[in-house]
């Protein structure tokens, strides 16, 4: 009898729903984001992605399973995420963790996630470092549009619209910014010119030296491949010297309320006929008003999130990613371990409603891009408003 109570115990420590961080009931994972510090604006997406998570539950979760997510607040340091992740890991006993928000902050726990074989999928990146070393980091893989092909997009259409423009650039002293700023030279193509180069380090208070040297240049044109609290500062910082460039901005700083904030600390004039990418529906613009998908984020925000506000997008980003996170969890199987959870997430053939029409979440094991189009959108009166066609955003 003991022998085969034995033998059972075994094979229940042995089987598929043993794997760390699964029961019968709940599958748990884990993530940081940064609630506090330079880059809080991007805190929402972890709250956001948690109520659709919940929705989810709430229609009978993933196999049968409620999906745990458990979000700490790294403040946008990497030292942080690291013991942070090794907590979710190795105290928490997360299945996976998801949505590592930071290019630095992931770039600083991929060694220790392949190392240990946990899934760390879709990280709020799109630095080329993760998608071109994959095969030496398997376990981790980014979701945002390629910086560099950003940053060639860009280029491309300065180099296309304005070849004479005169190019002033400020830019993360990170491998964020740094990309952006290759891949903006890549697509000029010698054909502009890039006038000034000016970086900030995302604990600086103040950015006014840097704008002042790059407004010297006499530039026509500001690139701001920064963060939302920078993006903000670079306005500001223009509108006080009375400089009013063409502005390109990053797509990761362009969520309605925060250009609400630069428009009104700045002046409408540096803001408006600003330049980003876009690859999500914007669910303040009218254009998706009746959308189903829109109209299911706000039913979702109104009931797990009350008092939110839906004008911040980064809500809206944290369900897009969510929704391909619970993608994958379903297509890992009812009996999930990470190696199959993996697997899954490198086999995504996906149309994700949260995403703009045309643009697809596609995956191999030799391709960690899972986003490969964008369009422009041009700031028009307080709206982000597309034009042109889907355009290829893989440099």
């Amino acid at each position: 009898m003991i022998a085969h109570l034995a033998a059972a115990a075994a094979a229940v420590a042995l089987s598929p729903s043993a794997a760390p961080g699964v029961t019968a009931t709940t599958i748990t994972i884990g993530g940081t984001v940064p609630i506090s510090g330079p880059a809080a604006a991007f805190g929402s997406v972890g709250p956001g992605a948690n109520a659709y998570f919940q929705y989810v539950n709430a229609h009978g979760g993933v196999h049968g399973r409620r999906i745990v997510y458990k979000y700490l607040d790294d403040a946008y340091e990497p030292a942080k995420t690291v013991l942070l992740t090794q907590q979710l890991v190795e105290q928490d006993k997360v299945f996976a963790l998801f949505d590592t928000v930071g290019t630095d902050n992931a770039l600083a726990i991929r060694e220790y996630v392949s190392n240990r074989k946990v899934p760390d999928l879709f990280v709020g990146s799109g630095v080329s470092t993760i998608g071109r070393e994959h095969a030496k980091y398997p376990w981790l893989m980014g979701y945002l549009p390629s910086f560099v092909g950003e940053g060639v997009m860009d280029g491309r259409r300065i180099a296309q619209v304005t070849p004479r423009a005169k190019i002033a650039v400020l830019y993360e002293d990170s491998n964020f910014g740094k990309d952006l700023l290759n891949g903006l030279k890549r697509g000029l193509a010698g054909k502009a010119k890039v006038v000034g180069e000016q970086s900030y380090d995302p604990n600086e208070t103040d950015i006014g030296s840097q704008v002042a040297r790059l407004r010297a240049t006499r530039a026509d044109t500001l690139m701001l491949f920064a963060t939302p609290l920078f993006a903000i500062k670079g306005y500001v910082g223009a509108n006080r010297l009375g400089w009013h460039p063409r502005v390109y901005v990053s797509s990761v700083a362009i969520s309605p309320d925060i250009m609400k904030i630069a428009r009104l600390s700045a002046t409408p004039r540096t803001v408006d006929g600003s330049i980003s990418i876009a690859f999500v529906k914007d669910p303040t613009s009218p254009v998706w008003k009746n959308d189903k998908t829109v109209k299911l984020y706000r039913s979702i925000v109104a009931r797990f999130l009350p008092g939110a506000k839906p004008l911040d997008v980064y809500l809206y980003y944290g369900m897009a990613v969510a929704y391909t996170m619970v993608d994958a969890l379903k297509h890992a199987g009812a009996n999930p371990t990470r190696d199959n959870l993996l697997r899954a997430a490198t086999h995504l053939n996906e149309t994700n409603p949260f995403l703009l029409p045309g643009i697809r979440i596609t995956t191999s094991p030799n391709d960690y891009y899972p986003m490969k189009k964008a369009r422009f959108v041009r700031y028009r009166h307080g709206l982000w408003v597309l034009f042109g066609k889907l355009v290829d955003a893989r440099g």
